[in-house]
């Protein structure tokens, strides 16, 4: 043959992908000749962790992104300085004169700044200062709000507000989360967001934990350093938020303190430099993927893979479930189910993109409270309440613990938690915290006095009642109807029996000297109450059931998408559709052509 044996498509070399990322600050050379799109990831540098009583917790970076399905950047053939803002400083004086900690500093490229963290309340300064994300309040004080200046979308959330004068403090705020305030410990670092624009999912942005007495607050994820305690409790140093990430720094319980509880630089956490990322799309190298002979192409056309067809942005529906709030004890309220967000059916969907990895968090479920018996302890150890669920633009707020001996009332949520059997009455949690329409959950029911009540935890379909944890909602994106989000049951006081848990995965709470009963994994179920504690021993509330997120896409594209880790699973509805069942955190992949 004239062209020796050579058929099909003659490939013109393309250029690939460039990322280029700043771990200091310097210049951005676009590499390409006229103007071109570019998508960013800003990251400011994390707040420094505050010293007093309770320090407390940095707030993180501003996190700024395009990626992924954001607007991005028109970059013309130029340079473009770039600024990675460095952590806060941690506060190394002892008090009166604690207070050196500082807020982070600010990263920028373009037309893009994410703003500083801001610092963790001192000594001399109770509450948290302002920033990307806010910095946690020292005890008694309040939390900084996040989102400073405003920029949409959010570059952040609020610092976590110390419940009262107790020795404790609030978190740093993170990119994905508010930090929390603790009233029997420093209070958790927010949540920061994970982000693939570098090609790997890699979590930003995280807050600093609080310092606390007998436990320092937990870093969010994304780099966000823990609180101290103190002596003599077994020690837990403050750390630094980390490099690079803009995790904010842990906060102090109180200096000077012996080494093990100090962090690296002798006293609070400092905050976390920042980072930039850029990936400029057709820039990199160029690649051929060259010719095919007439066995390549025998083979590829009887396999029917000898066309490769791109993928059109499609429709996809979506079920994000977070995770339910742990129980309370000792006549506990029922947790809150895990907030419920859906398009399926009849919904707005989302749209999804070829060539697009789409991060996906399965939200943990929360712990019950715990204490001993006799009192004056071990304990109690307060409940949690349930983690977020994030699938693309749909967060689903985690489910509100049930109120517990030490702290009656239920907390807000996705759904709320049950109010304790307490005098006087524990009062129970709002649901759909944040507000979304339509709304994710339901309010949890009050405890009573009086009348010997526990209440039960909110759920998808219905608040909690007396004792009773509030229905979920049924749903048949996986092609079969499935009840999410049930509350959980109040604990019984005395020999009074605990209530049902709310079908969706609710635990029941239990009678006097029993545990509660856990949320069902992977349905948002809240935890059950304990009961009441007559005998010695060490009484549990039952733990929140881990979320779920479920992606219901059209057939025609069921080949271009892939799911990561593998225990997260594909299967097809009776109609054809494909379902992207996510159980545990994970990516799903849409491929840019099958």
């Amino acid at each position: 043959m004239a062209n020796g044996g050579i058929i099909g498509p003659i490939n013109d070399p393309t250029r690939t992908d460039q990322v280029t990322t700043f771990t200091a600050s310097g210049t951005y050379t676009n590499p390409q000749a006229g103007p071109q799109q570019a998508d960013y990831l800003v990251v400011a540098g994390g707040g420094g962790g505050g010293t007093a009583a309770g320090g407390g917790g940095g707030g993180a970076g501003g996190y700024r992104t395009s990626f992924p399905g954001g607007t991005k950047l028109t970059l013309s053939c130029a340079s473009y300085p770039v600024t990675v803002g460095a952590g806060g400083s941690a506060d190394t004086n002892a008090r009166p004169t604690a207070g050196s900690n500082t807020d982070g500093s600010p990263s920028i490229f373009s037309s893009i700044t994410s703003t500083g963290g801001g610092k963790g309340g001192h000594f001399n300064s109770a509450p948290g200062n302002n920033g990307g994300s806010g910095g946690g309040g020292r005890e008694s004080g309040t939390g900084g709000t996040g989102n400073s200046p405003p920029t949409s979308p959010s570059q952040g959330n609020p610092g976590g507000t110390s419940p009262g004068p107790s020795v404790r403090s609030g978190g740093g705020g993170g990119a994905g989360a508010a930090g929390t305030g603790s009233p029997t410990s420093g209070g958790a670092g927010g949540a920061g967001l994970a982000n693939l624009i570098s090609g790997s999912s890699v979590t930003y942005a995280g807050g600093g934990g609080g310092g606390g007495d007998s436990t320092g607050g937990t870093g969010g994820a994304g780099g966000g350093g823990n609180g101290s305690n103190e002596p003599p409790n077994p020690a837990q140093a403050a750390q630094n938020g980390t490099s690079n990430t803009g995790g904010g720094g842990g906060g102090l319980r109180c200096a000077p303190l012996p080494a093990p509880y100090l962090a690296p630089g002798g006293g609070s956490g400092a905050g976390g430099s920042g980072i930039v990322i850029v990936k400029q799309y057709g820039s990199g190298p160029y690649q051929a993927s060259g010719v095919w002979s007439i066995n390549d192409a025998y083979n590829y056309k009887k396999q029917g893979t000898w066309v490769s067809v791109p993928v059109s942005p499609f429709s996809a529906d979506y079920l994000v479930v977070a995770g339910g709030g742990g129980g309370g004890m000792d006549a506990g309220g029922g947790g809150g189910a895990g907030g419920y967000r859906t398009s399926f059916p009849g919904g707005t969907a989302l749209t999804l993109a070829g060539g697009i990895a789409y991060p996906i968090t399965i939200g943990g479920g929360g712990v019950g409270a715990n204490a001993g018996y006799p009192a004056p302890g071990p304990g109690p150890t307060s409940a949690s309440s349930g983690s977020p669920s994030i699938f693309s633009t749909i967060t689903s707020t985690g489910g509100g613990y049930g109120g517990f001996a030490g702290a009656t009332s239920g907390a807000n949520g996705g759904s709320g938690g049950g109010g304790q059997y307490a005098i006087p009455i524990g009062t129970a949690g709002t649901g759909n915290s944040p507000p979304v329409s339509p709304s994710q959950g339901n309010p949890g029911a009050d405890g009573g006095s009086g009348t010997v009540i526990a209440g039960g935890g909110g759920g998808a379909g219905a608040a909690g009642s007396s004792y009773t944890g509030g229905v979920g909602s049924p749903n048949s994106i996986s092609g079969s109807a499935i009840f999410y989000s049930g509350g959980g049951g109040g604990g019984g006081p005395d020999s009074a029996p605990g209530g049902a848990g709310g079908n969706g995965g609710g635990g029941a709470g239990v009678t006097f000297n029993t545990d509660g009963v856990s949320g069902t994994v992977n349905t948002g179920g809240g935890g059950g109450g304990g009961g009441g504690r007559s005998i010695p021993g060490f009484w549990y509330g039952g733990s929140g059931g881990s979320g779920v997120v479920i992606v219901r896409y059209p057939s025609g594209v069921a080949g271009a998408i892939s799911l990561a880790p593998g225990t997260n699973v594909k299967t097809t509805a009776p109609n054809g559709d494909g379902i992207a069942t996510f159980t545990v955190s994970g990516t799903l992949t849409v491929a840019s052509s099958q």
